[in-house]
């Protein structure tokens, strides 16, 4: 199948919205594999509890940060950690969403690049949860992390063994980091203000958030970070449409201009 934004060249005419139904149920169909893939790794606890103490050990050789130096920093204050636990909680799905349905509007080139990428990371993300289920920091002893969602609230899970609707054995690839930094690439490449590149704070806030909680490991991000590069590396950022004004222009430029008749010229 054919999407109708395709990228367009400087002087063409701007890309059509593709039809606006398909694109609900395909946004839809994305957030519902979401979901669905990852409850079919469920029920690997041996696997994600020794997978993680491999992760853990392979960070102590990376010399990466301690995930307890950040959560120490949140743990300053109740109010501070319950604001981390919100933002890990309520602003994942949406900010994507907005994301999506901003370049639908604005950009359906960039639109339909997006949710090419945010497919192919999500699709790549779930074949690795299935592979490699792992346990994410806070329920592994051994990093001396807390539970910050269940203590202080609000947390997105139940038990482990009793909670049906998510697998929390899913913890790498990061998708929580992933698609944050992949709506920061995406509006960088979609937008043309010179303080576009402040939108790459709402990937570093997320990742403070989802180590600082406990929720995941530098190493969940960092594999997220990795599968993302290749997706970009496949899908090609789509060339921005110029504006009304700016294809009057290049139409101006590249039209001879008349010349006026010499005076006194011969008649």
């Amino acid at each position: 199948m054919t999407d109708a934004a395709e990228p367009a060249g400087a002087g063409s005419d701007p890309p059509q919205r593709p039809p606006i139904l398909r694109e609900l149920l395909l946004v839809a169909g994305l957030f519902l594999v979401y979901k669905l893939g990852r409850l079919l790794a469920d029920g690997r606890t041996a696997s994600a509890f020794a997978n993680a103490r491999d992760v853990w050990h392979w960070e102590r050789v990376l010399r990466l940060p301690d995930e307890a130096a950040i959560q120490a920093l949140l743990l300053h204050g109740d109010g501070l950690i319950r604001v981390a636990n919100t933002f890990y909680a309520t602003v994942h799905f949406p900010a994507t969403l907005a994301f999506l349905v901003w370049l639908y509007w604005r950009r359906p080139a960039h639109y339909v690049w997006a949710r090419r990428v945010l497919a192919a990371l999500t699709a790549a993300a779930l074949v690795l949860h299935l592979a490699f289920p792992l346990a994410p920091p806070r329920m592994l002893a051994e990093t001396g992390l807390v539970d910050t969602g269940r203590l202080y609230g609000p947390s997105v899970y139940g038990p482990p063994a009793t909670d049906t609707l998510s697998n929390q054995f899913a913890a790498m690839p990061s998708l929580h980091f992933g698609w944050a930094l992949m709506v920061a690439v995406g509006l960088i490449a979609a937008t043309r203000s010179r303080w576009r590149p402040l939108w790459l704070l709402h990937p570093l806030l997320t990742l403070l958030v989802i180590v600082g909680t406990a929720n995941h490991y530098w190493l969940d991000a960092l594999v997220a970070g990795l599968l993302l590069a290749a997706a970009l590396l496949v899908l090609k950022v789509p060339r921005s449409v110029p504006r009304d004004g700016a294809r009057r222009t290049a139409r101006a430029v590249r039209r001879p201009a008349e010349r006026p008749p010499l005076v006194g010229a011969a008649r």
